[in-house]
């Protein structure tokens, strides 16, 4: 191992960062002051040192957090602390898109340009701040601002979040973004509006509606403004939350109406997954036990591990994220692995454009996660659950945190989880600006301290994964999912949707509709109808269904069943649900060159397929933007050769689907034609 430090010193608050993450340095080996004669004959080494690198990135945050950019005295010390050569300090600082090593100014506004904010008017936003307060990445006003890829924000787009880093860092998301709300936020992010509430991105909770949030709970947008009310104010007895989980009416899963049906829903009556926002207080644990919360686990020490498993296997549950993998399964191959600790990792890192799902249920319901990550912590033995969250979500890590602190204070974290025996707890980690940490096994690398890159399978997270042990991988739709199969049992779920496709979908609807945002509709519902509960533009040009790696759909194909099954049977992907609208004023081939952008950017460049192959994909569309017919057909031949290459050959998804949307859109809408 090279341990060669550079000559930088860190400052006093760098040097203060690191320590309030790892504690004051045991001697000068991990940069003390003063060297003993105890130094000579100790230093940090072997196994010791190694299960400390997973703190590398959490202390990356705190450099970032305290200075806004990490330097080279900065690096040298927290890799000294962790005995990590400060090489691979340097390789995984360099990863994430939201540290910098060279000096800028405490605040970074990052302005999305992405597909849903670019229909919504980002381009004038960019053209305003440039006029206004110079090029992107100039510094100017204590204040530099840059261009970024999705924030999740797709529902109020276009979009900006602001980050003044400090003893206390600030956050501020701007959306809809203006330049002069932007220049705001940035000069003041401690006095920027509050964002609305979660319940405001579904429309289906409807505002006129009998579940319609009250005005009180509306403005409890924040945890700050929401104490605990403390450990016994609203508590139920420990034993009725089973008999009677749904008190609210608004709470109550208003099944038997909706099974055995595609129509879609509407009017804030029957939502399963989104039934709880807007009408539950986030910030109160005994409000959410009020809901129906922790009925779920209770069933869950019922069944037993096996049974928990046997429930979600015959609910036909199927992962969310797009791959569909049956979650039983996944569980139930963990569970049975020798190999011990096993974990559980959620996987938040919500970047596909236009997603945007998972925020909102963090946001609005953050201790339905809680309880579900528990549940499934419980069947697959796992002890310890990370949950990895996208770091562009400043508002869903606040509200989790407070989440698990109360539920760890309340005992439904922790050694004995609500009596039972059972030990399980939730770590936060922060994602910094990666998309390909959406993959299961680039989340294990970023987690235990290295480049966000996929690791080759086999072998499979299941049987070796984080820290090289069996490992559950689940995102946050799939495991709230697993909440109504425990309370409804295993064949009520199942009859909602279709037989291969089950229980209900999120779908993040974006670009030019009346009413973007997350809506729930039943496996089955045509896209049609999905996009009728939205408010199609007059004039459709085309749907990007699946996201930046989905495929698009014509205007005279939206009676494509919304299931796993039915769009791939239509040539499409369902995706993480991603339905991206566009009118027909939209530039197409300026559309499929952004693609092509943020694949590039996001490329890991571990496996040549996807590294050179989104750099010559970019470079086609460059050269044929303004062509068609015989002009470009050169161009799209070299494509198809590149796509089929990177399509065949990437080690992981991203490569694998980056040539998705530009062949969909050159093949079924006549892209150059």
């Amino acid at each position: 191992m090279d341990l060669r430090f550079g000559a930088g010193k860190p400052t006093d608050a760098e040097r203060a960062a690191v320590d309030a993450l790892l504690g004051p340095p045991e001697s000068a080996w991990e940069g003390a002051d003063d060297r003993n004669d105890t130094d000579l004959r100790w230093a940090r080494g072997g196994r010791e040192a190694r299960e400390r690198r997973e703190l590398l990135l959490p202390g990356l945050h705190a450099l970032n957090d305290r200075v806004g950019w990490i330097s080279e005295g900065g690096l040298d010390y927290l890799c000294r602390r962790l005995t990590v050569p400060p090489a691979e300090g340097y390789g995984v600082a360099t990863f994430y898109a939201m540290f910098a090593v060279k000096p800028r100014p405490a605040t970074v506004v990052h302005v999305c340009t992405d597909l849903a904010c670019a229909a919504r008017g980002s381009a004038r936003v960019c053209a305003e701040l440039e006029r206004d307060l110079g090029p992107a990445g100039s510094a100017g006003s204590g204040a530099v601002w840059q261009p970024s890829p999705c924030l999740g924000l797709c529902e109020r787009a276009p979009a900006a979040l602001a980050i003044r880093a400090g003893e206390t860092p600030q956050a501020a998301v701007v959306a809809p973004a203006t330049a002069e709300a932007v220049a705001d936020a940035a000069s003041a992010p401690h006095d920027a509006p509050a964002e609305p509430p979660a319940a405001t991105a579904v429309p289906q909770t409807g505002a006129d509606g009998p579940c319609s949030p009250p005005a009180t709970r509306a403005g409890t947008d924040d945890d700050a403004a929401v104490p605990d009310p403390g450990p016994d104010a609203g508590q139920r007895p420990e034993n009725s939350a089973h008999t009677e989980p749904h008190a609210d009416p608004c709470a109550r899963p208003e099944s038997s109406a909706r099974r055995d049906t595609s129509v879609p829903l509407a009017g804030g009556n029957g939502l399963v997954l989104l039934r709880r926002i807007g009408v539950v207080d986030p910030g109160s644990l005994d409000d959410y036990r009020t809901h129906g919360g922790y009925a779920a686990l209770r069933r869950a020490f019922t069944l037993g591990p096996a049974g928990v498993i046997r429930e979600v296997t015959e609910a036909g549950l199927v992962g969310r994220g797009g791959a569909a993998f049956p979650t039983g399964r996944k569980w139930a191959a963990t569970a049975q692995q020798p190999d011990h600790p096993h974990y559980l990792v959620c996987n938040a890192d919500e970047s596909e454009p236009g997603t945007f799902k998972d925020r909102v249920l963090m946001e609005g319901d953050p201790y339905a996660l809680i309880e579900a990550m528990t549940i499934a912590g419980y069947a697959t033995g796992a002890h310890r659950g990370y949950l990895y969250l996208r770091g562009e979500y400043p508002r869903a890590l606040r509200r989790l945190r407070t989440a698990i602190d109360r539920a760890r204070a309340r005992g439904f974290l922790g050694e004995d989880v609500m009596g039972q025996g059972f030990a399980f707890d939730i770590e936060i980690r922060r994602g910094a600006g990666a998309y390909i940490c959406g993959e299961e096994t680039a989340i294990f690398n970023s987690i235990e301290g290295r480049r966000g890159e996929p690791r080759s399978k086999p072998p499979f997270p299941v049987e070796k994964g984080l820290f090289g042990k069996p490992t559950a991988v689940n995102n946050v739709e799939t495991l709230v999912n697993v909440l109504p199969i425990l309370i409804e049992g295993a064949q009520a779920y199942a009859r909602t949707g279709t037989g291969t496709s089950t229980g209900t979908k999120l779908f993040c609807v974006s670009g030019t509709v009346a009413r973007p945002g997350v809506y729930e509709l039943p496996f089955g519902a045509s896209l049609g109808e999905l996009l009728e509960l939205a408010g199609p533009p007059e004039t459709l040009r085309a749907v990007l269904l699946g996201g930046a790696a989905g495929g698009f759909v014509r205007p005279d194909e939206l009676d494509v069943p919304l299931t796993f099954e039915g769009t791939r049977a239509a040539g499409t992907t369902l995706g993480s649900g991603v339905v991206l609208v566009l009118d027909d004023s939209v530039d197409l081939p300026r559309v499929l060159l952004r693609i092509a952008e943020f694949f590039r950017d996001e490329s890991c460049g571990q496996c040549v397929p996807c590294r050179v192959g989104t750099v010559r994909q970019e470079e086609a569309l460059h050269r044929i933007k303004d062509l068609t017919g015989a002009a470009a057909a050169g161009d799209i031949a070299l494509l198809r050769e590149v796509g089929r290459a990177m399509r065949d050959a990437s080690i992981c998804g991203l490569g694998q689907t980056a040539w998705n949307a530009v062949e969909s859109a050159i093949d079924r809408l006549g892209a150059f034609e």
